[in-house]
């Protein structure tokens, strides 16, 4: 009996995280809410408080699924090879973050208020994901940068995390956004979300 509950609870919670990545292709941050959510899914809005406190523990749950994607994605690259060059090493990440629009899109979002509006124990399972990105992405830098020391690879961390947090906004510009950069005269060069952060790392790499 406990077997079946625990896989209702998990299918339960994750039709909740389902229907709110659905509504965020559409609609901002803000304009969605609990009665949104619940309207999307087949339980009421009073249901969703027993998996839920709050629309921002959703969000921060739909983050850890995306670090967690993420950090399949990296091992699979240092599983997958014995050696890369810069050049390749900064085209593979790059794609890995490429391929997750969703996780540059939630990390451009205000995460203090994401986090605060979050209880601790949610807080906790997120940020057991987001150490796992970082430990992921420093075995890479282990195992494809032998000469790296703890030190370098530490810098390299400590800047790319924060830098990867800035990319969704310049990369992804909406309508609104283009006619306003047009109309304040700005010489505003377009960039895909590979184009920023492979050079970005390129750089990091090189430095």
């Amino acid at each position: 009996m406990p077997r079946h509950s625990d896989e209702r609870t998990e299918n339960r919670r994750q039709e909740i995280i389902n229907a709110c990545r659905k509504l965020y292709k559409t609609m901002g941050f803000r304009d969605i809410t609990l009665k949104e959510i619940s309207t999307a899914t087949s339980l009421s809005r009073p249901s969703i408080y027993n998996y839920f406190e709050t629309k921002e523990e959703i969000f921060l749950a739909i983050m850890q699924q995306e670090y967690e994607a993420w950090v399949a994605d990296l091992t699979a690259i240092t599983t997958a090879h014995e050696t890369l060059t810069h050049g390749e090493f900064s085209s593979l990440l790059a794609h890995s973050l490429e391929n997750r629009p969703d996780l540059l899109k939630l990390m451009s979002m205000n995460h203090f208020d994401m986090e605060e509006n979050s209880r601790l124990e949610r807080l906790v399972e997120f940020k057991r994901a987001y150490g796992s990105s970082l430990s992921a992405v420093d075995a890479m830098l282990q195992k494809f940068f032998p000469s790296f020391t703890e030190r370098q690879r530490q810098d390299f961390i400590y800047t790319f995390f924060p830098f990867i947090f800035g990319i969704y906004p310049y990369a992804v510009v909406s309508e609104r956004q283009r006619d306003a950069i047009t109309q304040a005269g700005l010489d505003f060069k377009y960039l895909s979300v590979y184009e920023i952060t492979y050079n970005g790392i390129l750089r990091l790499l090189e430095e």
